[in-house]
């Protein structure tokens, strides 16, 4: 079990140093628990002025500040090894001492910048067509349609007869099949 203590002795190592400090794979849970914990001693207190529960109550808002404040530090060096990563390559700096959730936010967004880079590229040496456009087309609608989901699950639409709008190649051609829509 996990203590405040803890939490705080990890926030502070946190705060003072540059790089990301080690901490265990289950903090996050324990800390979950500890607060679940002190949140359910602070609710079954019958007496509003206790000394003991003003002092529970305010460890939980303290405990909960602290952690919100080692989760944004750690997120913060993370992006900042995102940007060592994607100028010098090397992206394993601190891997050891990220939690499972930092490792996948490190790679997604390693990956998401790599991307980006990539059309800047790509724009730079004259390519002016956007990989969305390549991956999109124009289209005119025929008539009134409602809202539907696309691909991703994301809500499109609805659109009206008449409106014109870049949609995905593959809702293209199933808007089409149907009569819906044409090709602008």
């Amino acid at each position: 079990m996990i203590t405040y203590k803890e939490i705080y002795d990890a926030a502070k190592k946190e705060r003072y140093s540059e790089s990301l400090q080690p901490i265990s794979k289950s903090f996050v849970k324990d800390v979950e628990k500890y607060l679940k914990e002190k949140k359910e001693v602070a609710s079954k207190d019958n007496d509003v002025f206790s000394d003991s529960l003003l002092k529970t109550k305010k460890q939980l808002e303290n405990a909960l500040t602290l952690f919100q404040e080692l989760l944004r530090r750690r997120r913060k060096k993370i992006l900042n090894l995102v940007l060592i990563a994607s100028e010098t390559g090397i992206s394993k700096q601190d891997f050891e001492n990220m939690l499972q959730m930092e490792k996948d936010l490190f790679e997604e967004v390693v990956k998401t910048l790599e991307k980006s880079d990539k059309k800047l590229n790509r724009f730079m040496n004259g390519d002016k067509q956007t990989e969305e456009s390549q991956q999109n087309e124009m289209v005119l609608f025929l008539e009134s349609t409602e809202e539907f989901a696309d691909l991703e699950g994301e809500k499109m639409g609805p659109f009206e007869k008449g409106q014109i709008a870049n949609i995905p190649k593959e809702i293209v051609k199933i808007l089409l099949s149907d009569g819906k829509i044409q090709i602008v």
